[in-house]
């Protein structure tokens, strides 16, 4: 998934995040698949900053995202006690979908690139559907 928007100029939302010893592997490094927990966190707390709460869409609206595809770039090792700031950026929107760019930064070095695509289901039948809310 190629996604060109740049999130550093021009992010939707931004979420910091601090690494601890718990999101550390042997190396001293983050843990590769902890990215993709902290970019599910700015997700989240973006939805949430918007008005789009996701257990009140499930609960009001039956709806619910999926992560589809996930395209993960490592592009620098994060560390023990850095600060890290996870940008959020909607690069595109279909009626069914959302392709989401999450950058990661270590004091403005890019450390971390992914293209998430989303889908939008029905809660109970977990068939496609629209997405009921407008996302600039």
């Amino acid at each position: 998934m190629a996604l060109s928007v740049n999130s550093l100029s021009n992010p939707t939302f931004i979420f910091p995040i601090r690494i601890y010893y718990e999101d550390t592997d042997a190396g001293g490094v983050v843990y590769h698949a902890n990215y993709l927990r902290y970019m599910e966190r700015a997700r989240t707390e973006w939805l949430r900053e918007t008005g789009y709460e996701l257990t009140k869409l499930e609960q009001e609206q039956g709806f619910i995202f999926a992560v589809r595809s996930a395209n993960v770039d490592f592009l620098k090792p994060a560390f023990l006690n850095d600060l890290l700031q996870v940008h959020v950026t909607v690069a595109r929107k279909g009626k069914v979908s959302l392709d989401i760019l999450h950058e990661i930064y270590r004091e403005n070095v890019l450390v971390c690139r992914a293209g998430i695509k989303l889908a939008g289901l029905a809660a109970g039948s977990f068939r496609p559907q629209a997405i009921p809310f407008e996302i600039d």
